[in-house]
C-alpha cells in the first residue's frame, strides 16, 4: 500500500471520528434538551422491537391550537411536508395556508395514494404519529395490523406538541425504528438516514415558524381591518 493511499485511509478515519463523536451527536440531539431525550415518547408500543430515533425539538410563536392544523394536512397530494420540496414532494410546493378540506384525518389513514405513512397515533393539538411499514426489498406497504413480512423496515415518525406561556409551543420530533434483517440498520442510520433526516426536519421547522409568523401577521392585519371598520360603522 502506497503513502497516498495510507494517508487517505487516515484523513477518512479522521473525519469519521469527527463525525461519529461531534456530528452525529448534535444532529440527533438538534434542538432538544437533555430532558426531552431521556423521557418517554409516545408510540414505542407502536413499533414492536423498535428503538428510539433523533430527537429533535424547535420553539413555535404559536399555540398549539395554530400548529396542529399544519401538521394534520401534512402528505404528498397534500400539503406537502413543508421541507425541501424537490427531495420530498416531487417539486411540488408545500402548502401556504391551511386547508380546511385537509383537517378531518383519523387513526388508519394514509397521507398518500402511495401508503407511504398512516396515521398510527392521533391526539388532537397533542401528538401525531406516522408510521411507515414497508416489505423489503421492494418497498411495497405491508399491512402492520398483521404479520410482518420476513424481511422489513417499521418506523414511527412522531410530533409531541406541548404547550408553553404567552402562546408558543415546544415541538419536539422523535419516534422509533425496527428492521430485519437488523445488520444493515446501524449502516443505513448512520451514513444516509439520520443526515437525510436532519436536513429535511431543520427545514421543516424552519418553515413551519416562517408559516405561522405570516398567519400570525395576516390574523393581526384581519382583526386590525375589523376594528376598524366597527369604528367607522360605529361614527357613520
Amino acid at each position: 500500500m502506497n503513502r497516498r493511499r495510507v494517508g487517505s485511509l487516515s484523513l477518512l478515519a479522521q473525519l469519521s471520528g469527527i463525525y461519529a463523536w461531534k456530528v452525529r451527536p448534535a444532529m440527533l440531539t438538534w434542538g432538544a434538551t437533555e430532558d426531552e431525550m431521556k423521557n418517554p415518547y409516545p408510540g414505542a408500543e407502536l413499533i414492536p422491537g423498535g428503538t428510539r430515533t433523533a430527537t429533535m425539538a424547535t420553539t413555535l410563536d404559536a399555540p398549539p391550537s395554530k400548529v396542529w392544523p399544519w401538521l394534520i394536512q401534512m402528505g404528498y397530494g397534500r400539503a406537502g411536508w413543508y421541507s425541501w420540496d424537490h427531495l420530498d414532494n416531487l417539486g411540488r410546493p408545500s402548502a401556504e395556508r391551511v386547508h380546511p378540506e385537509w383537517q378531518n384525518v383519523h387513526v388508519g389513514d394514509y397521507t398518500d395514494s402511495q401508503h407511504s405513512w398512516q396515521v398510527a397515533a392521533l391526539e388532537p393539538e397533542r401528538f401525531l404519529g406516522l408510521r411507515g411499514s414497508h416489505a423489503l426489498p421492494s418497498g411495497h406497504w405491508y399491512d402492520p395490523s398483521g404479520p410482518r413480512p420476513r424481511y422489513f423496515t417499521d418506523s414511527l415518525w412522531g410530533f409531541l406538541l406541548e404547550e408553553l406561556p404567552n402562546d408558543r409551543t415546544r415541538l419536539v420530533v422523535s419516534g422509533y425504528w425496527a428492521m430485519r434483517p437488523k445488520w444493515p440498520q446501524l449502516f443505513l442510520s448512520f451514513f444516509t438516514l439520520e443526515p437525510a433526516h436532519w436536513i429535511m426536519q431543520t427545514r421543516q421547522f424552519a418553515n413551519l415558524e416562517r408559516r405561522l409568523t405570516e398567519q400570525k401577521r395576516a390574523e393581526s392585519r384581519t382583526t386590525e381591518t375589523d376594528n376598524q371598520a366597527q369604528v367607522l360603522g360605529a361614527h357613520g
